[in-house]
C-alpha cells in the first residue's frame, strides 16, 4: 500500500519483539518508510539491534530520554544521515515496580519525579530537539498513553498520573508546533502484555475484565495499535492533532 513512501521515521520505546513500539516499526516499513530505533539502554540493546537488523533499519541508536546531551547527539545523528524528519514515535514509560502495586499513597517523591521525567517530560524534551527536523517535511509526533490516565485502574497509580500529564502535554505540544504545520498526537491502548504492562500489579485481572466488557468483546493486539499508528502518521490524518486516540475494542465508552 505504501501510506508512509518516503517517510522517515524515528521510534523510541523497543524494548523487545512484544512492545508496541516493535509492531510500529515493523508495520512502517511495510508502509514504505525508513526507520531508525532509539533504545533506551546496553540491558535491551541485545534485543532491540538484532530486531532493527531484521527491518533493515537505517540507525539504531542509544538513547537516556533523561539526558538532554543524549537526545541532541541522536538529534544531530537523525539529521546527518537523513536531512530531516517526518515521524517522532513515543512510546516511552517508567515507573518503579513497587510503586505500581498497593496504595498510591506508597508513591514516593523520587518514584513520582522519575516517572513524570520519564513516561511525560521525555515527549516534550525529545519534540524540542526534533522540531528543526520535522518541521521541514510537515511532521507527526506521535505518543502511546493508557486509559488510567483519565480513570483510575488498580495498582496503575504513578504511572496514571504520568500519562494523565503526557495526554495533557500532547495538546499543549499540538498548539505550540501546529503554526509550522506539525501534528501531535496520541494513540490510547487498551491492555497489552508487554514488559511494562508486566510490572503493573493485577494486569490480568484488568485485562481480563476489559475483555469481557469491552463492545468488541475482546482484547486488542499490538497491529490493531499499530495500524491506528500508520493513519495517524500517514498524510491520511493531516487535518488531525491534539488528539488522544482510542485502540481499546470501544471500552472506553462503557459506563459500568
Amino acid at each position: 500500500m505504501g501510506l508512509l513512501k518516503g517517510k522517515k521515521a524515528l521510534i523510541f520505546g523497543v524494548a523487545n519483539d512484544k512492545s508496541i513500539a516493535w509492531a510500529i516499526a515493523e508495520s512502517f516499513r511495510q508502509q514504505g518508510a525508513e526507520v531508525a530505533l532509539a533504545y533506551a539502554n546496553e540491558a535491551v540493546a541485545k534485543r532491540v539491534i538484532p530486531l532493527a537488523e531484521s527491518i533493515d533499519a537505517a540507525m539504531t541508536l542509544p538513547c537516556d530520554v533523561r539526558n538532554d546531551d543524549d537526545i541532541k547527539a541522536v538529534m544531530a545523528k537523525v539529521e546527518k544521515k537523513w536531512g530531516g524528519l517526518d515521524i517522532l514515535v513515543h512510546s516511552i514509560a517508567f515507573a518503579n515496580k513497587d510503586e505500581l502495586k498497593g496504595s498510591f499513597l506508597n508513591t514516593t517523591r523520587e518514584g513520582f519525579a522519575m516517572a513524570l521525567d520519564i513516561s511525560a517530560y521525555s515527549l516534550i524534551a525529545l519534540s524540542r530537539e526534533a522540531m528543526p527536523l520535522l518541521e521541514k517535511s510537515n511532521g507527526s509526533i506521535l505518543a502511546l498513553t493508557y486509559y488510567g490516565g483519565q480513570k483510575v485502574f488498580p495498582n496503575y497509580n504513578v504511572m496514571g498520573v504520568a500519562k494523565a500529564a503526557l495526554e495533557m502535554s500532547i495538546r499543549y505540544l499540538a498548539e505550540a508546533v501546529g503554526p509550522e504545520g506539525v501534528r501531535v498526537n496520541a494513540i490510547s491502548a487498551g491492555p497489552l502484555r508487554t514488559l511494562a504492562s508486566s510490572g503493573v500489579g493485577g494486569f490480568n485481572q484488568i485485562a481480563g475484565h476489559v475483555a469481557s466488557k469491552a463492545p468488541l468483546r475482546r482484547n486488542i493486539t499490538q497491529e490493531d495499535v499499530a495500524g491506528a499508528a500508520i493513519y495517524l502518521s500517514s498524510d491520511l490524518a493531516r487535518g488531525v492533532t491534539g488528539e488522544i486516540h482510542f485502540v481499546d475494542s470501544g471500552y472506553n465508552i462503557i459506563g459500568l
